[in-house]
């Protein structure tokens, strides 16, 4: 699963890489934790655009948002099915911006963390979906979830899923909503390729949620 990761960058730098079409105001994240708000990207007519969206997808038929503490990640090889988010597999997918997503590996002193990134250090984007639920009360929620497939053999050794990451080439056809056939879309959900990913282990601080500082990501002397 991916249950923590980061977005270090400036506005500028997100707005070129993912084309969007309007500007943005973001501050570096270091620690980012189910349930909070996180940046997307979706292309709606025709416009790529980023929006805040609630971490934990809640799908419209569901009766409250407590779903949502299940549903922070969405399985590679069961998306297309499950009702959880089988419409938004189809007719709502975005993009989760990132820097890099953290894994823990059991070690004799408990859990090692480790800050996965690319070996370059560019910014990357992970394969998400979006919805939009209205409570009872009337109150309109967007939320999202980040799919995840096996992992690598770079985080294989610290642990046995990771987000699917996105090669840019790919980011046209994943957003296109008019594209709407599972067969044509389930191929791009594969580990993206180990020479592009590095383990780096940071900090147990990072375990806390609370905590959001470059302590997070600083690598860890060994």
């Amino acid at each position: 699963m991916c249950g923590r990761f980061n977005l270090i960058t400036d506005a500028q730098a997100l707005v070129d890489f993912f084309a969007l079409s309007d500007n943005l105001e973001v501050a570096p994240r270091y620690n980012i934790a189910p349930a909070q708000s996180i940046l997307a990207v979706r292309q709606q007519d025709g416009r790529r655009t980023a929006a805040a969206l609630h971490w934990g997808l809640i799908p419209r038929w569901s009766k409250d948002r407590k779903i949502g503490y299940k549903t922070i990640n969405a399985r590679a090889e069961t998306v297309a099915e499950k009702p959880a988010f089988r419409s938004a597999f189809r007719r709502r997918r975005c993009l989760i911006p990132a820097t890099g997503f953290f894994e823990w590996r059991t070690v004799a002193s408990g859990k090692q963390p480790y800050n996965i990134l690319r070996r370059d250090g560019n910014l990357m984007a992970f394969a998400g979906l979006w919805e939009s639920w209205t409570s009872p009360d009337g109150e309109q929620i967007e939320s999202c979830t980040i799919i995840v497939t096996e992992a690598n053999e770079s985080v294989r050794p610290v642990h046995d899923r990771m987000p699917v990451i996105l090669d840019p080439e790919a980011y046209p056809i994943w957003l296109n909503p008019d594209l709407q056939d599972p067969a044509k879309l389930q191929p791009l959900l594969r580990p993206c390729p180990a020479e592009l990913t590095v383990a780096v282990p940071v900090s147990r601080s990072v375990g806390n949620p609370a905590n959001d500082g470059p302590d997070c990501v600083r690598p860890l002397v060994q």
